[in-house]
């Protein structure tokens, strides 16, 4: 026993180290300079709980949370929503699920920087692909990075560059199902959508939570999508821009480490509340 204790302290010992440099010193290296005032690299001035109190009175980090809030909820309902459509439409094909699990999960792979220069050359208002059907079709430009709009558009890439993630969980979960629950579901007349609604998702529950999860926690790191396009203007700016601004561009690494601060409650605390908005008796199998 105690030798097996030892192989297992040695397999986790690279990962603990990892997660130690990279997850745990860059966290509480926040904590530790967020009770500072800073100016560049060099000078620092402990100012206490300031930097906290300075929070509840900034109005642009109560828009960036807005704004956050408002792209987070794009992405649980269509992001997560295609998704599982996708996985249920696909774990009822006969044949292909591989090559569609391939299709579908390959935007992952591709950077989000190469996905949003992509993109910028979607919505150019001189020369863009959008505005070039439009105007083929007889109708106007539009000024697809507006204010009004900019968010919206910015929406479209960030939910298509993760449903292949998402789907490909959903269908794994789906493919654990046992095949004699479908067919006891059969028999007592319950088939199609039917099907969908009663049975697959009520046991895959679990599966949906942690993807919410995901898809909270994500949404909260979104930045090269609203740096590339907008760069924070037109009201797009997001809690992850706003942090960048603050710790790097005003160069005042206090603020920006209490702001980071913030997004990690943040982030638990509503990943805690969908949890519990979710939470109900799950079928075991």
């Amino acid at each position: 026993m105690k030798g097996d204790r030892k192989y297992i302290f040695l397999f986790l010992l690279p990962a603990a180290v990892f997660m130690s440099i990279f997850l745990y010193y860059p966290f509480f290296k926040s904590m530790y300079l967020s009770f500072f005032r800073t100016s560049g690299f060099f000078s620092k001035t402990f100012v206490g709980f300031d930097n906290y109190a300075r929070m509840f009175s900034d109005e642009l980090l109560g828009a960036a949370t807005l704004h956050t809030l408002e792209l987070m909820l794009y992405v649980i309902v269509f992001q997560v929503g295609i998704a599982l459509i996708l996985a249920v439409l696909v774990d009822n094909v006969t044949w292909g699920k591989g090559f569609f699990r391939m299709v579908f999960f390959f935007p992952v792979v591709i950077s989000g920087t190469a996905i949003a220069l992509l993109f910028v050359l979607f919505y150019n208002f001189q020369f863009g692909l959008l505005n070039n059907i439009l105007q083929n079709l007889g109708f106007d430009k539009i000024l697809w990075l507006s204010e009004s709009n900019a968010l919206k558009a910015v929406a479209v890439p960030t939910v298509w560059h993760y449903v292949g993630f998402y789907f490909v969980l959903f269908l794994t979960a789906m493919s654990k199902i046992p095949a004699d629950f479908y067919e006891a579901a059969k028999l007592e007349g319950i088939t199609g959508v039917k099907k969908t609604f009663l049975l697959t998702i009520p046991l895959i529950m679990s599966d949906i939570k942690v993807v919410i999860t995901l898809a909270i926690t994500g949404t909260l790191k979104v930045f090269e999508f609203i740096f590339v396009l907008t760069r924070g203007q037109s009201g797009t700016e997001v809690l992850g821009t706003y942090m960048y601004k603050k710790a790097l561009v005003d160069q005042n690494f206090g603020y920006g480490s209490t702001i980071a601060i913030y997004i990690v409650v943040f982030g638990v605390l509503l990943s805690l509340l969908a949890n519990r908005l979710l939470k109900r008796d799950e079928i075991t199998y």
